[in-house]
C-alpha cells in the first residue's frame, strides 16, 4: 500500500479516535479541557492575540506559561478568528498524527520485514490511550512529544545534521524547560560515532550553534517577562511538590514513574523493548541506546524534582511514544521470527489479545477524559463564571486554580500556586505565613477546595460552593469561595 494512502488512513484515524473522546465528554456533560492548566494557556493567547502583551489579565506581563510556543500556536487560532475549541483540537489532532506518521517511518526504513498492508504502529498510536487524552487535552504535551520523537527517530535513522537536530533541542526548551535534556543523545551520539576528532568537534559546535540561538532568545524571553532565566512555573512546581520528595525514596519514586507507560496495551510491549535494547547493545547501536538512555534519565529527573503520577501521568506522556516505538520495534521482530519458527497460530493469539486489549483501554481512557472534562467544567469553570457574574469587578480574590478565572473572569488576583504571583512560591506550603501574606495585600476571597490546605480556609464564611455532582463522583470535593477575614 502507498505510503501516501497510509497517511490518509492515518489522518482519517486521527478525526475518529479524537472524535471518540470528544463524544464520551459531550454524553458526560459537555466539551472543554481535562485541565485547569489548559485555560491557562488559552488565557495568554487570547491576550496576546487580542492586546499584543503576554500577560495573563490585561497591563500586567507575567511568566505563568510554561510553554511559550504552545500558546503562541493557540494565539495563532485567535487572530484567525478560529473558534478556539476547533483550533486546539486541530492542533493536537495534528501533532498526534506526526507521531504515528514518524513510527510509521522508523519501522519503515529500519525493519524490512515490516510490510503490513495497513500501517499498524501508526493505528496503535493513533489510539493509545495516554497519546488520544493528550491531543484533547488543550496541553503542550504532544507538542513536547514530536519534538523528543523527531529528535531520537532522526538520530536512529543516522541523520547527522547537528546543526538542525540541536536547533530542535533548542525549540523543544520553547515547550517545556525539560526538553533541554534532549542535549543528552545529541551529545553521546556526536561523541562515539564521531570518525575522528575533527569531526566531532565540528558536530559539538554545530550543536552548539543550533541549540544556543534558540537557548539565548529563551533566556532573554523569560528575563525580560519574569526577572529569571525559565518561567515561574518551573520553580513554582518544584516549590509546591517538593514535600512529596521526602514521602519516599527515589527509587519507589522512579517505578512509579517508569511504570506509567505499561498501563494499557503498551505493557506487551516489554518484552519488545528488552529485546530492542539486547539487540541494540549486540550491534552497538549508539544512537537507539542514545533513546533509551534519554527515557531512563527523564524519568528519573522527574522522579527527582517532580514526581507526581497524577492526570494519567501527564509528566511523563512526552516520553511514551519513544518507549512504545522502540517497543514496537523489537516486538515485531520477535513475531517475525515466530513466524519463521511455524508458530503463527501464537502470533495470531499474541496479536488478538494485544488489540483487544488496545481497544478496552482506548475505552476506559475515554471515560477518564469524560470524567476529567466534567470535572474541570462543572468546578473551576462554574466557580468562574459565578465570580465573574457575582463578584464586584474591583474585588480582589486569591485562588490555587486561575486557568478558568483567568480566561472567563479576567480580573488581577492572588495565584496561590505561584504561576502569575512568584512572590509566593518561598513560601508556598507555609500556610501561616501565605494567610499573613493575602491579609496583607487586602485580600477579600478565597477560592479553595477546602482540603487542599489544612487551616487556610478554616472559619472562613462560605459564600459559594458549585455543588457539582462529578467531583464527588470521583472522590473528590466541590470547590469553595470564602469571604477572607484578616
Amino acid at each position: 500500500m502507498s505510503s501516501k494512502r497510509n497517511n490518509l488512513i492515518l489522518a482519517f484515524a486521527t478525526l475518529l479516535s479524537m472524535g471518540g473522546y470528544l463524544l464520551a465528554s459531550s454524553l458526560k456533560l459537555r466539551i472543554g479541557f481535562p485541565l485547569d492548566d489548559a485555560w491557562i494557556h488559552q488565557t495568554y493567547a487570547r491576550n496576546l492575540a487580542e492586546w499584543g502583551q503576554w500577560a495573563f489579565w490585561q497591563g500586567q506581563v507575567s511568566g505563568g506559561s510554561t510553554a511559550p510556543l504552545w500558546s503562541a500556536l493557540l494565539a495563532l487560532g485567535y487572530w484567525l478568528k478560529i473558534p478556539f475549541y476547533f483550533w486546539t483540537f486541530a492542533l493536537g489532532g495534528t501533532l498526534l498524527w506526526g507521531i504515528a506518521l514518524f513510527a510509521e517511518r522508523f519501522l519503515h526504513q529500519t525493519l524490512p520485514s515490516y510490510q503490513s498492508q495497513l500501517p499498524l504502529a501508526g493505528l496503535f498510536f493513533i489510539g493509545e490511550w495516554h497519546l488520544v487524552w493528550a491531543a484533547v487535552s488543550g496541553m503542550e504535551t504532544l507538542l513536547y512529544a514530536l519534538l523528543a520523537t523527531t529528535v531520537l527517530v532522526f538520530l536512529a535513522l543516522g541523520k547527522r545534521n547537528f546543526l538542525f537536530l540541536g536547533a530542535l533541542v533548542g525549540i523543544s526548551l520553547w515547550v517545556r524547560p525539560g526538553g533541554v535534556t534532549l542535549l543528552g543523545p545529541v551529545i553521546f551520539v556526536a561523541v562515539l560515532n564521531g570518525e575522528n576528532y575533527k569531526k566531532t568537534l565540528r558536530d559539538l559546535v554545530n550543536i552548539a550553534l543550533g541549540f544556543g540561538v534558540f537557548l539565548s532568545f529563551y533566556l532573554l524571553f523569560n528575563l525580560a517577562i519574569t526577572g529569571t532565566p525559565l518561567p515561574n512555573t518551573f520553580y513554582a512546581k518544584q516549590a509546591e511538590y517538593a514535600i512529596l520528595r521526602e514521602l519516599a525514596p527515589l527509587w519507589k519514586h522512579f517505578l512509579n514513574e517508569i511504570q506509567l507507560p505499561l498501563i494499557g496495551a503498551s505493557a506487551l510491549l516489554l518484552p519488545g523493548l528488552l529485546f530492542f535494547i539486547w539487540h541494540s547493545l549486540r550491534s552497538r547501536n549508539i544512537a537507539a541506546l542514545a533513546g533509551i538512555l534519554w527515557f531512563l534519565g527523564y524519568t528519573a529527573i522527574y522522579a527527582w524534582k517532580l514526581p507526581v503520577t497524577y492526570q494519567h501521568g501527564r509528566y511523563m506522556m512526552p516520553a511514551m511514544p519513544i518507549f512504545f516505538l522502540w517497543g514496537l520495534s523489537g516486538t515485531f521482530q520477535i513475531l517475525e521470527k515466530a513466524k519463521s519458527a511455524r508458530k503463527s497460530l501464537l502470533v495470531f493469539g499474541w496479536g488478538t489479545v494485544f488489540v483487544l486489549i488496545w481497544l478496552a483501554f482506548y475505552g476506559l481512557g475515554a471515560k477518564s477524559y469524560a470524567e476529567d472534562v466534567a470535572f474541570i467544567e462543572s468546578e473551576m469553570v462554574v466557580m468562574a463564571k459565578w465570580v465573574a457574574q457575582n463578584l464586584p469587578p474591583d474585588a480582589l480574590i486569591a485562588a490555587h486554580d486561575i486557568g478558568a478565572l483567568g480566561y472567563f473572569d479576567g480580573r488581577k488576583l492572588v495565584d496561590l500556586a505561584g504561576l502569575v504571583s512568584p512572590e509566593v512560591i518561598p513560601f508556598i506550603r507555609n500556610e501561616g505565613t501565605l494567610a499573613a501574606y493575602l491579609s496583607d495585600k487586602s485580600v477579600e476571597y478565597l477560592i479553595v477546595f477546602p482540603s487542599w490546605y489544612r487551616t487556610l480556609s478554616e472559619g472562613l464564611s462560605l459564600v459559594y460552593n458549585t455543588e457539582g455532582l462529578f467531583a464527588p463522583e470521583i472522590g473528590g470535593e466541590n470547590m469553595s469561595l470564602y469571604e477572607w477575614t484578616y
